[in-house]
């Protein structure tokens, strides 16, 4: 009886493409976390196989919470499929900013819609166990998770933030910005620019053994080098770049990176560069 009370008085979280990486992995998150009834719902035949599904339009009647762990590409138009069908004071959860920014997202009085995505864990950080130390995603290791309110109440944006937490958890904070600030933190920061330079940096590695350094003596130095370089430029290290790495650091800035690259924070730019990231094929 009281495991049915218990039940009874739980909020109901609906998990749309939970048959996907993100779905299975909040799935497991929030049971158990032990605090919320969840609704499975996976429209791939392919992904459902041992899943006990929920039909979506009675999930999205029962649910207080529906999380979209669905591809970037596809959040609009699944959310113009499911916001009719949600119920009244039911809160829509993106994981992901771009399709809000391009103004994709339906609009519906008595239903709050809110954006979450984990920050991962931070650089020059002590987990607790060996196990955190290397979980570079989250979900072991302890992470800040970013929200923002699209539309909608504050109080369901407010419950929709702990089943963030649950959903990420362990999660140290959730740190709130408005829906465009998100879009400029990913993916304008994040993807556009900095994911940008990593992938470049493994080209430079890539150049240097292919020009003859040995592999092994060219990872370890790029290794060394990336992590003090990032240590000193994000003040971990409190000792400065060398005089010499001062004029080089310069001179490939002047040589190398494109002067206009922080219009990748302008509107025009940034929604040209959503528009491409979400239809490719017709670009």
């Amino acid at each position: 009886m009281d495991s049915q009370i218990a039940e009874a008085i739980m909020k109901t979280v609906a998990i749309i493409g939970a048959g996907g990486k993100m779905g299975a992995r909040a799935a497991e998150k929030l049971t158990s976390a032990g605090r919320w009834r969840l609704l499975l719902c996976e429209s791939d035949p392919r992904k459902a196989a041992g899943l006990d599904l929920t039909p979506t339009p009675e999930a999205m009647r029962q649910a207080d919470h529906v999380v979209m762990a669905v591809p970037d590409a596809l959040i609009g138009r699944i959310a113009r499929e499911l916001v009719p069908l949600m119920k009244d004071g039911g809160t829509l959860i993106m994981l992901d900013a771009a399709a809000a920014y391009i103004g994709e997202l339906p609009s519906r009085e008595g239903v709050t819609q809110m954006i979450a995505h984990p920050c991962h864990p931070p650089f020059f950080t002590v987990q607790p166990t060996p196990e955190a130390q290397s979980d570079y995603f989250g979900g072991v290791a302890q992470q800040d998770i970013v929200v923002a309110l699209i539309e909608g109440e504050e109080e369901h944006f407010e419950e929709g933030i702990e089943v963030c937490k649950d959903m990420f958890g362990p999660v140290k904070r959730a740190l709130r910005v408005t829906p465009e600030q998100f879009a400029l933190l990913e993916p304008a920061m994040a993807e556009i620019l900095v994911a940008a330079a990593c992938c470049w940096m493994k080209e430079a590695l890539e150049e240097t053994v292919a020009r003859g350094v040995p592999r092994e003596a060219a990872e370890a130095f790029m290794a060394g080098h990336a992590q003090i370089a990032l240590a000193i430029a994000f003040g971990a290290e409190k000792a400065p770049f060398s005089d010499a790495a001062k004029l080089a650091i310069e001179w490939g800035t002047r040589r190398y990176i494109n002067p206009e690259w922080r219009r990748a924070f302008d509107r025009e730019v940034l929604t040209e560069a959503i528009e491409f990231m979400l239809r490719p094929q017709a670009s």
